[in-house]
């Protein structure tokens, strides 16, 4: 599959649904591993990244590791693309803003149905990650263990017996495993819960971070929730905590939505209808206001407000409104101002395309 399609298009955990997919955006596996016989990624030469990049193509197109499972993946060198498929990929969620900096040096290699990726010399040689729509922890880690089995058989990981998995970050040594999930929380967040119940995961082992990872804030009332410690705990005990407490916050959210609903039915509908109109006919949309006015907006069909739009316009619109995906799609290099009249121009049109009403 060339570059052209990966960029182009929708992924499937945009365009799918899965468990929950009215709270729960979507499941992310990663996993970090690294190769014996090598310096880790900041430390290796040229010639060493290229080494560890041939070992990994020679993992993934062995005929044994498809046959078996594995699935048919592209190999992209990141440093034989232009800098906004490089952005795609990130705004995709395929790569990482790391792998964007480090892209002379790394590769990408990406499932044909992508919802499967693996970054090579990111901050580890390998970044295998898994990504489906809705709360599918198990299924992630299935398909993780799976592709990763597979790719240990060929390759050999750096792994102390003691220590487990041996990475370049300390925080990542034992199992390695980074599970989270995303998750859309407007009830909580207009009823004022939202801190409180966020602020007790800590106590569990699980952080909060923004929609873009580490360092980032939550807009349009995503939160992304993920495990924090990767020594010493199995990873079946890591994916059965984080499933329980998503659980527990989709409780939560459901049922703040129905008191908005039994108290503030006037105001939540007043807000939907206000986000609709402006989104329908605005001719000028920032990122950030576009954000907030799609969390309102599937909150709404959530509700039953709004009906005859896609539940996925949230997943679709919040890749597709990115700087990047709207420069690819006008085939043009586009200043800020002028990103921000795309933007309307495209959410307007997917609105009508789904002739959504209230």
């Amino acid at each position: 599959m060339p570059i052209h399609d990966f960029v182009q298009d929708t992924s499937r955990w945009m365009s799918d649904e899965g468990p929950y997919s009215d709270i729960v955006i979507s499941t992310r596996i990663r996993l970090a591993r690294n190769l014996i016989e090598h310096p880790f990624p900041m430390l290796q030469s040229e010639h060493q990244a290229d080494e560890v990049i041939e070992r990994v193509r020679a993992a993934i197109g062995s005929p044994e590791f498809a046959e078996q499972g594995g699935g048919n993946f592209e190999l992209i060198q990141l440093d034989t693309i232009t800098g906004l498929d490089l952005k795609t990929l990130e705004e995709k969620y395929l790569i990482s803003s790391t792998m964007v900096e480090h892209a002379t040096r790394g590769a990408a290699a990406i499932r044909e149905d992508e919802l499967v990726s693996i970054m090579i010399n990111e901050e580890d040689h390998l970044r295998l990650q898994v990504l489906l729509p809705g709360l599918q922890l198990a299924e992630a880690w299935e398909t993780a263990t799976r592709v990763d089995d597979l790719l240990e058989a060929k390759l050999n990981y750096a792994f102390d017996e003691r220590f487990g998995y041996l990475t370049a970050c300390p925080t990542n040594v034992g199992t390695g495993i980074r599970a989270s999930v995303m998750l859309h929380l407007p009830a909580l967040v207009a009823t004022g819960q939202i801190n409180r119940v966020l602020s007790a995961l800590g106590q569990v082992g699980l952080i909060v971070r923004g929609v873009h990872g580490e360092g980032t804030e939550a807009i349009g009332n995503l939160f992304q929730l993920s495990n924090q410690i990767t020594l010493g705990v199995p990873e079946e005990e890591v994916i059965q905590s984080l499933e329980s407490v998503a659980q527990k916050i989709i409780e939560h959210e459901s049922q703040a939505r129905t008191y908005l609903m039994q108290e503030s039915r006037e105001d939540i509908e007043d807000r939907i209808a206000r986000s609709f109109g402006i989104l329908a006919y605005a001719r000028r949309l920032s990122a950030k206001e576009t954000m907030q006015r799609l969390s309102d907006i599937r909150l709404g069909i959530d509700l039953g407000v709004i009906k005859g739009i896609s539940k996925n316009i949230l997943k679709e619109l919040m890749v597709m409104t990115q700087p990047a995906f709207l420069q690819r799609k006008s085939g043009v290099a586009l200043a800020p101002g002028e990103r921000d009249f795309r933007r309307a121009e495209l959410v307007r049109d997917k609105l009508r395309s789904g002739a959504g009403h209230i």
